[in-house]
């Protein structure tokens, strides 16, 4: 079992940055992979980026490529979304997700956090 716990969401202006952090309960998180998705009212959640339980494989969506960074501390049990140059459209619920197996859907992945706020404007 894995429990994970978001943090690092908040209010910020165009152009700004946030870093979101996911501290993951479990000795096995270090032996998932780890992903972050969004999710906005109305819409399904999507993927943002993955990251294998290595650290050495990374995939991000192509709306954050360049601009959001994924990466993970597996000695301290937590990922991370490192996210600059943030535009009003990034504004979403952040979660992240790990499951045994590396992926960019969300049915294949098992273990939720509950989510962070990120609210961008212009």
């Amino acid at each position: 079992q894995v429990q994970l716990v978001e943090s690092g969401g908040g209010s910020v202006q165009a152009g700004g940055s946030l870093r979101l952090s996911c501290q993951a309960s479990g000795r096995t998180f270090r032996t998932y992979a780890m992903a972050w998705f969004r999710q906005t009212p109305g819409k399904e959640r999507e993927f943002v980026a993955s990251i294998s339980w290595t650290g050495g494989n990374t995939y991000y969506a192509d709306f954050v490529k360049g601009r959001f960074t994924i990466s993970r501390d597996n000695a301290k049990n937590t990922g991370y979304l490192q996210m600059n140059s943030l535009k009003p459209e990034d504004t979403a619920v952040y979660y992240c997700a790990a499951d045994g197996r590396l992926s960019n859907r969300a049915d294949e992945y098992d273990y939720w956090g509950q989510g962070t706020q990120v609210t961008v404007s212009s």
